[in-house]
């Protein structure tokens, strides 16, 4: 492996850890049992990168192929039954704050990651001269995992109504897309990730979102 794959799976990994625990945790909240935690952990993990895959043709997704990545989302999932499972009060109302706090920084780096990987995968693929067509990819692999959670949890999908998800997420596809034209993946995989996780948390930090009725 190169050094670009060898961190594009490394941050992959990351990722998906980080979404798994997120999915996890809220169908832990929603009083799923084991087998509703990780299905939830897993489709949040990987739901995004299937939807790209999907959209650019690689058939079967890469996370049917390579079955690391299903496993890591399984192993994180369980683990956080479990850790709940002996700490029931992280999901009581009590507890709120706390239980937001891990889900903000779980889902942004997750969001980070995946953006960045997205956008990586369309240039892999030959679509490096298609402006829009990576920035999609790169922002629907980054929400789509969390939108398919709020979904089968039976949420109002995170992304619309909470602290600039999705626009730091298109975003950070914008920049990655020109740094990566310019100055290689690498430099730009890390820039994007901190461009996403820079406005997620300064919008976190002073309470800004978007107009709404």
């Amino acid at each position: 492996m190169s050094p670009q794959q060898i961190i594009t799976y490394i941050l992959e990994i990351i990722g998906t850890i980080a979404f798994s625990i997120s999915g996890a945790a809220l169908a832990a909240k929603q009083e799923m049992d084991l087998l509703g935690v990780v299905v939830l952990g897993g489709v949040t993990a990987v739901g995004g990168g299937i939807l790209r895959d999907i959209i650019i043709g690689v058939i079967p997704p890469t996370a049917f192929i390579h079955g690391s990545y299903a496993l890591v989302a399984t192993v994180s999932a369980i683990g956080i039954f479990i850790w709940i499972k002996r700490n029931p009060d992280f999901i009581e109302k009590s507890q709120r704050p706390r239980y937001n706090r891990i889900m903000f920084i779980m889902d942004t780096i997750g969001l980070g990651i995946f953006t960045v990987v997205g956008v990586n995968t369309g240039f892999i693929h030959g679509y490096g001269n298609y402006t829009f067509l990576l920035i999609f990819l790169g922002t629907v692999t980054g929400v789509g995992g969390g939108l398919i959670r709020d979904i089968m949890a039976g949420q109002k999908p995170y992304i619309f109504v909470k602290h600039i998800y999705a626009c730091a997420s298109i975003v950070g596809a914008i920049v990655s897309v020109y740094m990566q034209r310019y100055f290689g993946s690498i430099i730009a995989m890390v820039t994007c990730s901190l461009v996403v996780v820079s406005i997620r948390c300064v919008s976190a930090k002073y309470k800004l979102n978007l107009p709404r009725i």
